[in-house]
């Protein structure tokens, strides 16, 4: 497909941020000037992130720390949005996260209503998993902050993500999780919900082919895969349909779209 006609239409974007915007603690080349284009263009866009080993807060500091003033509510996360859902329906969560992540709950009464697992890393404990297990079996609800196979480390290798411990977790209660974060619709239609653009006018920019791109197109949004990040060579021919646009990294992208 051309490229006018990937990107002709397009009115908001969504920004995957670890992989597209920065890597580590540097920014991806031409990244920051490509958000003050669209910033100076009035483009509206937010920032989608499955992080779950950190608050907000500590996101929005960390991008601040490479040049990139954001507000926490133009950060969408799954943390932010399974508080929101707990405290609308009055849950009580086992929380199986990153010690980090506490402060995103807190305030919130701890129960065992409902599991909800994050990343936890090297705070992943048999104790943890069993006590989360065990409250499955006793009707718990079921939620994944996100379902991700693998993320890029700080060695620049490839590290073991959440989605095999909730597959874990699946399989030994015979439950199925709700995931929250990307793939989910409900995920990608609350950000696009927050920049007042129709789905099908919003382009999801990710370096995950599955989580980011992928889930984007399914719940109706156009995708842009970029080859920064987490992206190997060829991912993009594991998508069908195929990704709307396969760029070299986000500053084509901005560029492009604004040659629209």
């Amino acid at each position: 497909m051309p490229v006018q006609s990937s990107l002709s239409g397009v009115e908001g974007l969504l920004l995957d941020l670890d992989g597209v915007v920065h890597i580590r603690d540097k920014p991806v080349p031409g990244s920051l000037d490509a958000i003050a284009r669209l910033r100076a263009a009035r483009i509206p866009f937010r920032f989608v992130t499955n992080t779950t080993r950190r608050p907000r807060r500590s996101i929005a500091e960390g991008l601040a720390a490479i040049g990139l003033d954001v507000t926490e509510e133009e950060i969408f996360t799954p943390a932010s949005l399974i508080r929101a859902r707990l405290t609308s329906r009055g849950l009580a969560p086992l929380l199986v996260i990153h010690p980090d992540l506490q402060e995103d709950f807190v305030g919130l009464k701890q129960g065992a209503d409902a599991v909800v697992i994050g990343d936890a890393g090297d705070y992943f404990t048999y104790d943890g998993l069993n006590r989360a297990f065990r409250a499955l079996l006793h009707g718990a609800e079921f939620f994944a902050l996100a379902r991700n196979r693998n993320f890029l480390d700080h060695d620049g290798e490839l590290s073991l993500d959440v989605g095999g411990f909730v597959v874990g977790l699946e399989y030994a209660s015979a439950r199925e999780a709700i995931v929250i974060g990307k793939p989910s619709p409900d995920f990608f239609h609350a950000a696009v919900e927050a920049l007042g653009v129709r789905a099908g006018r919003v382009l999801m920019v990710g370096d995950d082919a599955e989580a980011d791109v992928g889930g984007a197109m399914a719940a109706g949004l156009r995708g842009a895969l970029v080859k920064t990040g987490k992206y190997r060579a060829g991912q993009e021919k594991s998508l069908a349909p195929p990704p709307n646009l396969v760029a070299d990294d986000l500053a084509e992208i901005v560029a492009l779209l604004l040659e629209v």
